[in-house]
């Protein structure tokens, strides 16, 4: 899961691909990367880190140009830590090509067999996005194989790239000296949109925040198995390049992932976060009375709009009693010490007087591996509360997600193979209230009846692209980010509510 942006002016794009890239930084924040095209040569810088450590002044005046794309990295497949696997990829044919990419293949092991044995492409890391770039770069050479490159071309070569993906992308791409192009999968699984700015510059983005909030008037969501071409000029092409394209978008983005400021695919974030507060309402009064509940509080921090909504209906008092530290740096290994892993504690810290002596309901977004959940429960306890309830905003995540987010594999997830009761008990709370999945998608889903469905995987194991089982899924695991020891795990899921 990664934020995605690309842009064609008529002035130098560098800063404004920085303030798009940190108004998505929320959706990674292991590596970040620039490319600007001016005339036909890229410019590039990318590294990891947070936006604002990666770009420095001297970075930012070697990306001239006006037509660019960046990208900031949370890593579901390869090497978290390798600077090689950071976005943008290059190659230099055919034209030069450069790609920053959000989502998963889940058939990149078998493409990139085939890019080797059939397409003669090398590719030098184990990121499934350069195998997306090579198998672009290749339908690109074979539809333009003896003539100039236009929209044309670049379509025909899309519709083919379709036929030999699988698993979730929305993909920015730029070629040298042609334009940009962007496009989605064909169950609209990872989130694109499109705006434009008074000056005509043409912006495309994972999120409708990025689009505000650099000045530009959102258009419109980029269609499953849509592809937009934009030239040089500012000419914007489309056309739907995959048969039987569906509306699927992965419902944890509502849930947990996208800035409650954005709307996605014509849903408000803020507003479904509010509808899962009222219906996970019903699912609380039937577990635990409200006559029970001495105080509401969230768990920072997008649960709030559901904790929020929850109190309202049930008249209980809503109070923050977490205060979160955004400044929590890395942990340093000193001779002589030994691995120290991250306390929930360091970066969250009680208000005590919201807890002594009362019946806490904690509402979060959604439970995951339960050990933060363990430890704010007990956090809870420590400051006096009496009894601490806990209800989700989702329901239980029982399968692994291979869309593009870190969901552990299934072993790791507290909700596998146990009951409510049994995670209960494991968490230490006195009441556990999961969202019911049915519930979740009625709520979500009537704010655009035009949607098809949601990939819920995560919660009910169906996984939309059909081609997922679990050999399927151990070859993925093996594939997944390595940790090193002496690193603290950075992943958006290692503490709830990273986000905002």
């Amino acid at each position: 899961m990664c934020g995605i942006v690309g842009v064609v002016s008529n002035a130098p794009v560098n800063q404004l691909l920085y303030d798009a890239l940190l108004l998505l930084q929320h959706r990674g924040q292991d590596a970040a990367g620039i490319v600007t095209l001016l005339e036909r040569k890229f410019f590039m810088h990318k590294a990891k880190g947070m936006v604002r450590d990666v770009f420095r002044t001297r970075n930012m005046r070697a990306l001239p140009g006006s037509v660019g794309l960046g990208q900031v990295r949370y890593p579901t497949a390869g090497n978290a830590y390798s600077e090689e696997e950071a976005q943008p990829f290059y190659v230099n044919a055919p034209f030069g090509i450069v790609l920053v990419h959000n989502g998963n293949l889940t058939n990149a092991h078998a493409l990139r067999s085939e890019l080797f044995s059939t397409d003669h492409r090398h590719t030098n890391t184990e990121s499934d996005s350069e195998v997306l770039l090579n198998v672009l770069a290749h339908e690109i050479e074979r539809s333009s194989r003896g003539v100039p490159l236009h929209p044309a071309e670049v379509f025909a070569a899309v519709k083919n790239v379709y036929k030999r993906l699988r698993g979730s992308y929305a993909v920015v791409s730029l070629i040298a000296g042609h334009g940009l192009l962007a496009f989605r999968d064909p169950y609209g699984i990872r989130p694109l949109c499109m705006g434009r700015s008074a000056d005509g510059t043409v912006m495309v983005a994972s999120e409708s925040v990025a689009l505000e909030g650099s000045g530009h008037v959102f258009e419109r969501n980029i269609a499953p198995g849509e592809a937009v071409f934009i030239d040089l000029e500012g000419n914007v092409h489309s056309m739907q390049c995959a048969e039987g394209a569906t509306l699927n978008p992965c419902i944890f983005e509502f849930v947990y992932l996208a800035r409650p400021d954005s709307v996605l695919d014509g849903i408000s974030v803020y507003q479904a976060r509010l509808n899962l507060g009222e219906t996970l309402a019903k699912r609380v009064v039937s577990t635990v009375p409200p006559n029970q509940i001495d105080v509401i509080i969230p768990i920072p921090e997008s649960s709030r709009p559901s904790a929020t909504q929850l109190a309202h209906l049930l008249g209980v008092p809503y109070r923050e009693g977490f205060v979160k530290n955004r400044y929590v740096g890395r942990t340093f290994i000193m001779p002589g010490q030994g691995v120290r892993k991250k306390s929930v504690r360091q970066k969250l810290n009680v208000i005590a007087s919201e807890f002594k002596g009362r019946n806490v309901l904690l509402v979060d977004d959604s439970i995951v591996r339960g050990t933060t959940s363990r430890e704010i429960v007990q956090m809870a306890r420590d400051a006096g509360a009496r009894k601490v309830y806990l209800a989700s905003a989702a329901p239980p995540v029982r399968y692994p997600n291979v869309y593009g987010i870190d969901m552990p594999t299934k072993d790791e997830l507290v909700a596998h193979d146990r009951t409510v009761e049994q995670i209960r008990e494991l968490i230490g709370c006195d009441a556990l209230i999961y969202q019911d999945v049915d519930a979740m998608k009625r709520a979500i889903g009537s704010l655009n009846p035009k949607l098809d469905g949601f990939d819920a995987s995560c919660f009910d194991g169906v996984y939309v692209t059909g081609d997922i089982d679990t050999e399927a899924i151990s070859r993925m695991n093996g594939n997944r980010p390595r940790v090193e020891e002496t690193e603290e795990d950075s992943s958006r899921l290692a503490l709830p509510n990273h986000s905002e």
